[in-house]
């Protein structure tokens, strides 16, 4: 069986769209392309992919609209969104779609191929012979770290992975204060720097899911250090 990942990009700005597709190749993944939404889903349901990068705006069908449909489908293929909009509500309309990660343009080749590599880290099979590990609790919070699920207070709850994975990575280490470089280096492999607003977008996110207006906090803030989930 062939190790190549295979990378869908689907961009309508040609420049981006070609210059992506020759980086890539570079380094070693095999790389199909489309022009826009619907040659996405084409693409997906005739090849699946490995990994997925879809522009946000795209005419047609944009890139939410192929993450929606995806994910409808019951497909978990890593999505990477790429976007122009810069703002919080932005950001979080392609979680809510169901992407995975988002990085906003313009972007430098490096973190591209660092948020790849850590998507794809995380979807890769693990050894069959693997034991199989006990559920982790903290107070009401319960994660299931093999079915990759989720439930608070016997609610189950429904996580993309990069926010499975950093709820799972704080539960594990409840009490302790994990700082930012410490979270980036675990979650994406690589620190975006203190300007970066990617690691509070996905703490904010994981809040709206996790704590309803009747449920009392589970990821707490420490200003200046970073985040922690305290036991009750």
């Amino acid at each position: 069986m062939s190790s190549v990942r295979t990378v869908l990009i689907a961009d309508d700005d040609r420049a981006i769209r070609e210059s992506l597709e020759r980086a890539l190749q570079l380094e070693g993944y095999e790389v199909r392309t489309a022009v826009d939404g619907v040659q996405a889903l084409a693409a997906v349901h005739s090849t699946p992919a490995d990994l997925l990068i879809l522009d946000v705006m795209m005419p047609g069908v944009d890139g939410l609209g192929v993450c929606r449909v995806l994910r409808a489908e019951g497909d978990r293929t890593p999505i990477l969104m790429l976007t122009a909009r810069v703002e919080t509500p932005d950001r979080v309309a392609g979680l809510d779609a169901g992407a995975d990660d988002y990085l906003p343009k313009p972007f430098e080749l490096d973190e591209l191929l660092a948020r790849m590599r850590a998507l794809l880290r995380r979807t890769a099979p693990h050894a069959a012979d693997e034991a199989v590990e006990p559920p982790i609790q903290v107070g009401d919070l319960r994660i299931d770290p093999g079915a990759r699920r989720t439930w608070r207070a016997g609610r189950e709850i429904e996580l993309s992975k990069t926010e499975f994975d950093l709820l799972e990575l704080l539960a594990r280490n409840a009490g302790i204060v994990l700082d930012h470089a410490t979270i980036y280096d675990r979650i994406w492999g690589y620190d975006f720097g203190p300007e970066s607003k990617n690691l509070a977008v996905y703490i904010s996110y994981l809040r709206r899911k996790l704590e309803p207006d009747d449920a009392p906090p589970l990821i707490q803030t420490v200003r200046g250090v970073g985040y922690t989930i305290r036991p009750r």
